[in-house]
């Protein structure tokens, strides 16, 4: 749908379009086959990908980086052309730039962020012609597929291996916004911590509250709310923040600086790969969420013509959820940890996703 009178952002997105763009794969499980219908071929045609960072962009080392290296993989295997675009820092133009890719011809365009449900149910009806993948929502439309993740099962083992650390029986959780999707985080983070640990203390702070969601992206506050976890007696914090995390980073180093050693688990990404050198000695594991292999997987399914709208999930059976043992903190207790991530997989554990 042509708006009568473009806007610059559309014009400059209109002359970058005529440049060239760009900038151990695990088979994710899938839900609901029977009700899926095909979508996305693009026959013989160059694919084009555009993708929708969460509030933030790119350099969170956590969600929108992963987004960001899936797509760059795809670029580099498959030869798509991609472009991607970020809200604004309230996000209240989400269905403005998934509108702006489907109307410069994206075939395949990506939203990251359950926040964007509302964006794309509404925009695919718009677009009926272009595919539309949400990743932690999930929106029913022929032309949509939505990518979900279990985090709560990596949050366990995280959780585990929290307990099996702490030397001061707290643990603690730092969320970036109190939404039912980090809440899952939370829930998982603390049963684990419990299963271990019974009678361990798990603190929980969340930086904001819906509907500001600033909370994924205000590491001055990831800090604060960090030191005074830490104050409490947490000597491992889990966050769950966005690009509030590398705060809580920096609090861990400030705070060991002065007494006895506390650690920081990360989220979503290998953070210890990817935060700066002097705060990796404090990242005790991170909890994975592979969105980068969501990402992947779906264009690379989109330019085979075999990509179907529906639901497509990813756990720690399918290898989307895992946890990081970069720099070799949990060296001792990986076999523990391996144990009930196996347990998990196989149903012996069930992990709650409610607090």
């Amino acid at each position: 749908m042509w708006r009568k009178r473009p806007s610059l952002a559309f014009l400059v997105l209109l002359v970058a379009a005529v440049a060239p763009a760009c900038g151990s794969s695990v088979v994710p499980s899938r839900a609901n086959a029977a009700s899926r219908n095909a979508v996305g071929a693009p026959g013989a045609r160059v694919a084009k990908v555009g993708l929708v960072y969460d509030v933030g962009g790119r350099g969170d080392a956590s969600y929108n980086d992963s987004a960001a290296a899936g797509l760059e993989r795809a670029q580099a295997e498959f030869g798509v052309v991609t472009h991607s675009l970020t809200p604004n820092q309230g996000g209240e133009d989400r269905a403005e730039l998934l509108r702006l890719l489907s109307e410069q011809r994206y075939q395949l365009v990506f939203a990251v962020g359950f926040l964007f449900a509302d964006a794309v149910e509404k925009v695919a009806k718009e677009f009926p012609d272009t595919t539309y993948a949400i990743i932690d929502a999930v929106v029913d439309a022929p032309n949509v597929v939505s990518l979900t993740f279990a985090p709560e099962q990596g949050s366990f083992v995280v959780g585990a291996a929290a307990a099996l650390k702490s030397q001061t029986g707290r643990v603690g959780f730092l969320g970036g916004v109190e939404t039912g999707q980090i809440r899952s985080f939370e829930a998982g983070f603390a049963a684990g911590a419990r299963y271990v640990d019974p009678r361990i203390r798990v603190e929980v702070k969340y930086i904001s509250q819906p509907p500001d969601f600033t909370g994924f992206a205000d590491p001055a506050r990831g800090k604060e709310v960090g030191l005074a976890l830490y104050e409490q007696g947490a000597d491992v914090v889990y966050h769950a923040s966005g690009s509030s995390g590398q705060g809580l980073f920096e609090a861990a180093r400030e705070v060991s600086a002065r007494g006895a050693k506390v650690w920081v688990i990360g989220v979503d990404a290998d953070q210890y790969q990817v935060v700066d050198a002097a705060v990796r000695p404090f990242i005790l594991t991170s909890m994975l969420k592979r969105v980068d292999l969501a990402v992947y997987e779906t264009v690379k399914a989109f330019v085979g013509s075999s990509l179907h709208g529906g639901r497509v999930s990813f756990d720690l059976r399918s290898g989307g959820i895992g946890y990081a043992t970069s720099g070799g903190s949990i060296d001792d207790i990986k076999d523990q940890l391996e144990s009930l991530k196996a347990k998990i997989a196989d149903g012996e554990i069930t992990v709650p996703s409610t607090p």
